[in-house]
């Protein structure tokens, strides 16, 4: 899993071993078919073949580029197949936690033993794993985000990921390395904030720092430091 510019998590953290040689089949399986169906001249739709697949009789996941859901002999959509779709195409955007994507079958009218088959069957593949999300999620949205560990835990707890998952992952954002982001926000705003008085300098970083959730007595504390350091330097 890897996460994009947003923070939002991206495709790698899949476990090792048989998981990931499922996902590898399926993907392959995914181009074979997009290949046969370019020689057979046929004409494919925008975005067609990209997560293209089939279901196996051990319920493999794969999704159709066209429209939801895949009408079987008698015309009836597959409604195991209409869920993966909708899983897969989330997928595509952005790694999801297993939560999000049950919320979002539910929202899509999607059966509960249905959404749990396919939910589970992502499990095994390696194409959903919270774990190895929350892990990305917390070091993309400290490093580039600035969030404290209090506003990742909170995002991790709306995202469904588990308790012990989450302390797991913010466990590598410690108190110096909380401290040091804060800081580094501090001064990068500072530069923004040109002649305002000082009062006006730490009310704005302060608030600054609360957004991202760091506690008002850090927030003070670096705010204070780097204020009387950048007039120091003005001074000097």
């Amino acid at each position: 899993m890897s996460v994009g510019g947003d923070g939002s998590a991206g495709s790698g953290g899949g476990p090792a071993g048989e998981g990931s040689g499922l996902a590898e089949g399926w993907v392959g399986e995914a181009r074979s078919s997009e290949a046969a169906g370019r020689g057979r001249g046929g004409r494919r739709g925008r975005g067609a073949g990209k997560y293209e697949g089939r279901s196996d009789a051990s319920g493999g996941v794969g999704a159709s580029g066209g429209s939801v859901g895949r009408a079987g002999s008698s015309g009836a959509v597959d409604p195991v197949q209409q869920a993966k779709d909708i899983c897969l195409r989330l997928l595509t955007a952005r790694p999801r936690t297993r939560v999000e994507l049950g919320q979002a079958l539910a929202r899509k009218g999607v059966e509960d033993d249905v959404a749990e088959r396919v939910l589970s069957r992502l499990d095994e593949v390696g194409l959903v794993d919270d774990a190895a999300f929350a892990e990305v999620w917390v070091r993309s949205r400290h490093n580039f985000q600035g969030l404290s560990r209090r506003a990742l835990a909170v995002e991790l707890r709306r995202k469904g990921v588990a308790e012990e998952s989450a302390a797991e992952a913010l466990a590598n954002v410690d108190s110096e390395a909380e401290e040091e982001r804060a800081r580094l926000l501090v001064r990068k705003r500072l530069r923004s904030l040109g002649d305002a008085d000082e009062a006006t300098k730490v009310r704005k970083l302060v608030g600054m720092l609360a957004r991202k959730g760091y506690s008002e007595g850090l927030a003070y504390r670096v705010v204070k430091d780097e204020v009387r350091t950048s007039l120091l330097d003005e001074t000097f």
